[in-house]
């Protein structure tokens, strides 16, 4: 998938905990500002990385049974799951850059 894909509360265990990639939550909601900044960089990563990781978007508004499990507090919040376990929280709009440089070294350890 080369665009970020969209999981609720009912689809997060199997499309996130479940996946066989890590999978980057973004957690955000229609009104949030930040998130809208950057969901065009989100946009950048799930194409960078097809194939190596999957990007995922749930609606914190919509899905709050997800956010409160994720522990989330606020948003935007993204959570890198690895085998169903969270290894990264990066919690606010980041440069892509602060983001690449957290993904790496945990794509690095899943690669082939």
């Amino acid at each position: 998938m080369s665009a970020p894909i969209e999981v609720t509360d009912e689809t997060f265990e199997e499309l996130v905990l479940k996946s066989d990639k890590p999978v980057l939550v973004d957690f955000w909601a229609e009104w949030c500002g930040p998130c809208k900044m950057i969901a065009p960089i989100l946009d950048e990563l799930a194409a960078e990385y097809d194939g190596r990781l999957t990007i995922a978007k749930v609606n914190a508004d919509e899905n709050p049974a997800t956010q409160a499990k994720a522990g989330v507090m606020g948003l935007p919040t993204l959570n890198l799951y690895v085998n169903g376990e969270v290894v990264e929280q990066i919690v606010g709009a980041k440069p892509k850059r602060v983001l690449v440089n957290a993904l790496e070294p945990h794509l690095a350890k899943t690669a082939g």
